[in-house]
């Protein structure tokens, strides 16, 4: 009885340990294969249709005039708006930080909207104010001033989806301190300029980065938004995104994944040098 007994243990013992062992398993092979389903194997896809009339068919699609004018207008205004909200994205952040308003936590959760809403909602927003019968559109019109159906439209829709992104990144750092280097530094002499250039901008400069990326990469996978406020021109408004929508709807579908590629390309690149960036700030810190 007593040797039924211990094979027993022995058999359950070797039940669960086998069980603990399976689970990691089980566990690293449902986190690759969720990703190769969502990510890679759709990636691929996307690069075969691109590739499906070879390299020289790839780059005949891509010299269209309207495809390189909406990349070309794409990546000009996602700068134009990461360079914007980065140092708007800093002046907020720091802002809520360092000082107390009134207001201030309803602005500070407001921060979030954007990501919150349909950005459909963000160019009715837009609309609202600056079409000629807007809050301020009738009052631009005398002025013969046009925001929407331009670059200037444009780039506030990009700006206000974007917003998030360049304030949190920076919020973030300010929020874990350096405040105390600060105080140290003030009592050892320093002025201001000498304070941020050596303090407060190695602290911060991993948000800034990182705030640029995500500002400049949402820019130009802005949809939306830009639909509505750009009136979608070709070669005058026409982004990549809605280009892409275009070719989607006539069914060139070549046409629409060599211009995803293209969008991929560019994301795939920021990734990377953000990546390697951040790592030399780090080792330089």
């Amino acid at each position: 009885m007593d040797g039924d007994r211990r094979r027993e243990k022995r058999l359950m013992s070797s039940t669960t340990k086998t069980k603990r062992d399976l689970w990691p398993i089980a566990l690293r092979s449902g986190s690759i294969g969720y990703l190769l389903l969502m990510v890679v194997i759709p990636l691929g896809e996307v690069f075969t249709q691109a590739f499906s009339g070879g390299v020289t068919g790839f780059f005949d699609t891509l010299q269209s005039p309207a495809a390189l004018f909406a990349l070309k207008l794409t990546v000009a205004l996602g700068l134009i708006t990461a360079i914007i909200n980065g140092v708007a994205g800093f002046i907020v952040a720091y802002g809520f930080v360092r000082y107390s308003f009134p207001g201030k936590r309803m602005l500070n959760g407001l921060v979030d909207l954007p990501m919150a809403i349909p950005t459909a909602v963000i160019a009715m927003m837009l609309l609202g104010l600056y079409a000629p019968q807007g809050l301020f559109g009738s009052w631009l019109a005398k002025r013969e001033i046009s925001l929407l159906f331009a670059y200037p439209g444009m780039i506030l829709a990009m700006l206000l989806v974007t917003l998030p992104f360049s304030i949190r990144s920076v919020q973030t750092l300010l929020e874990a301190g350096c405040g105390q280097m600060e105080e140290a530094a003030k009592t050892l002499g320093a002025n201001r300029w000498q304070i941020f250039w050596h303090i407060l901008l190695p602290t911060i400069r991993p948000g800034l980065l990182s705030g640029f990326t995500l500002t400049f990469l949402r820019a130009i996978a802005e949809f939306g938004a830009i639909v509505l406020v750009s009136g979608n021109i070709p070669l005058k408004t026409q982004v990549a995104s809605v280009y892409i929508f275009g070719l989607v709807e006539s069914s060139d579908i070549t046409g629409a994944s060599v211009m995803s590629v293209c969008l991929l390309t560019i994301a795939l690149t920021m990734l990377w040098l953000q990546n390697r960036w951040g790592q030399e700030g780090g080792r330089r810190l």
